[in-house]
């Protein structure tokens, strides 16, 4: 799919769960597993397949944002 067509048009470009599920460096079984636990991005159902949309993948990374004191009292450094 030529996504740079599709930006032009207007429309937004969205991923497959394999594609989002590599994006995140996650297995895809993890992908399905969020998205039944209701805690993944909100997905698109199109046909039998499910697509996320970038803005929604954005705003959910977004909402698993930690502060930075929550980090360091993990002693995560970054």
């Amino acid at each position: 799919m030529d996504t740079e067509r599709l930006t032009g048009l207007g429309l937004e470009p969205v991923l497959t769960t394999s594609e989002l599920a590599e994006y995140l460096g996650l297995q895809v079984q993890a992908m399905y597993d969020l998205r039944t636990d209701g805690r993944g991005p909100s997905g698109i159902r199109v046909g039998r397949e499910i697509r996320y949309r970038a803005s929604d993948v954005l705003r959910w990374l977004d909402g698993l944002h930690e502060p930075e004191s929550a980090l360091s009292r993990r002693g995560v450094e970054h």
